[in-house]
């Protein structure tokens, strides 16, 4: 048959170039389709990759990857507005567990890799629909012709057009994504390794909680490169939506927050992106295999919102397309029950088991955001403004104060709901 290969990729991001790798790796024909001018060239992320699951597709990758700088420093920050309370945990270089990166560089470099491996790469190619047969995914068609294979596995974006298509995905809800922006500003590396207290190759991370989120469900961060820092905001769709919201509004608010601004002075905007972010977790999963079909990564809402994981599970998960497909091409079985084998693999791996342990937070603190995220950073920051003051109140006096001021602040059925909340969270993370 024209145009006939064996596996088709649809995406050139981590999870799409994870599963083509592996499938090539394997003496099969595979060929990745990506629509951008090059792997990387559209997609965005906060900044990190991370050690352990990048071996596994990559082993030898810190040798000639382009990396920016290897993390020693993940600092949390809870923000009032005129109020910082942070907690900062340092990690030997040995220790460290990730890198930052820039995708149009790492992306791409990851391609280049799969190539190596017989990986075909067809760029500037938009995939319009699949094609289907007696209820079998067959193929692809672009713009300008179609494309066979005996699995098609859909690495297309938090959207997935293609997933929809066929009925694995239904239509995402506004309260089941958030949306990310974010701006890479240069400084310089003397700048960022003054200012971010850094050697050279050194990187931190800040995850940025509180204002000015106003108790919305989100947060900032930022990433070090070397020579710039990415810095951005997740926050729930639903959230801007309802309360008409611009979102580079608020990361001016990160920016020019009193403890932040000197860290950015003086810089210089090189990049805005914004991009979607599953939010739904593992009650959001959509089918992730049928006959001739699998799904990866974002296109199968494979994030880990509560840490902030969404490369490592789109690796893997590519990783373990890859190796059902494999599978299923020695078998010569393409049907829904051989690729079921996937969702099995799933379920063994960390991605599912993780998924599963958090499966109800996000509701919950989506319910409670306005406390969780806006009341108790401000109680804490009060705190600590409380007890480090030194004047002329006995301190008893304060600790008495500061407790009232709870039940005074907020109502008892308020606190009630908090704590029957925050117990829901632990008990369903220990279970």
């Amino acid at each position: 048959m024209r145009n006939k290969t064996e596996v088709i990729v649809v995406g050139g991001g981590p999870a799409g170039i994870s599963a083509a790798i592996t499938v090539a790796r394997a003496g099969k024909k595979v060929v990745l389709i990506e629509r951008g001018s090059y792997s990387g060239s559209k997609n965005v992320f906060g900044g990190a990759i991370y050690v352990q699951p990048t071996k596994e597709i990559f082993p030898n990758f810190e040798e000639s990857a382009p990396l920016e700088r290897k993390t020693v420093s993940h600092k949390y920050i809870l923000r009032t507005e005129t109020k910082t309370v942070s907690v900062d945990y340092m990690a030997r270089e040995e220790a460290s567990n990730s890198y930052s990166v820039i995708r149009s560089k790492f992306d791409r470099w990851m391609a280049q890799e799969a190539q190596k491996e017989g990986v075909v790469l067809v760029t500037e190619t938009f995939v319009k629909e699949l094609l289907v047969k007696e209820n079998k995914v067959v193929g692809v068609k672009t713009e300008l012709e179609e494309y066979f294979a005996d699995i098609v596995i859909l690495a297309d974006g938090v959207n997935s057009l293609l997933a929809k298509q066929i009925g694995l995905r239904k239509e995402i809800k506004p309260k089941d994504v958030a949306l990310g922006v974010k701006e890479v500003i240069k400084l310089g590396k003397d700048k960022i390794e003054e200012r971010f207290n850094l050697k050279d190759g050194e990187g931190a991370v800040y995850e940025i909680f509180g204002d000015p989120m106003l108790g919305m469900l989100g947060l900032g961060y930022v990433y070090t490169n070397k020579e710039t820092i990415s810095i951005g905001i997740g926050i729930s769709l639903d959230e801007l939506a309802k309360r008409k919201l611009k979102p580079y509004e608020i990361l001016d608010g990160i920016k020019s927050h009193p403890s932040f601004s000197p860290l950015v002075k003086d810089g210089e905007l090189v990049e805005y992106s914004a991009h979607l972010i599953p939010e739904g977790g593992y009650k959001k999963l959509p089918k992730l295999y049928s006959h001739g079909v699998l799904v990866v990564g974002d296109s199968a809402m494979l994030v880990n919102n509560i840490h902030w994981e969404g490369t490592n599970l789109a690796m893997i998960s590519g990783k373990l397309a890859g190796e059902t497909a494999i599978i299923a091409l020695d078998k010569n079985d393409f049907s829904a029950n051989t690729l079921a084998l996937y969702q099995k693999k799933l379920e063994k791996s960390f991605i599912i088991k993780d998924l599963k342990t958090y499966k109800n937070v996000m509701d919950i603190v989506h319910d409670r955001a306005k406390s969780f995220l806006g009341y108790y950073p401000n109680k804490i920051a009060d705190f600590f403004n409380m007890f480090t003051a030194v004047d002329s109140i006995p301190k008893r006096e304060k600790y008495h104060r500061f407790i009232a001021s709870i039940f005074t602040d907020r109502s008892i059925s308020e606190l009630v709901k908090d704590g029957f909340a925050f117990l829901k969270i632990v008990l369903g993370v220990l279970k």
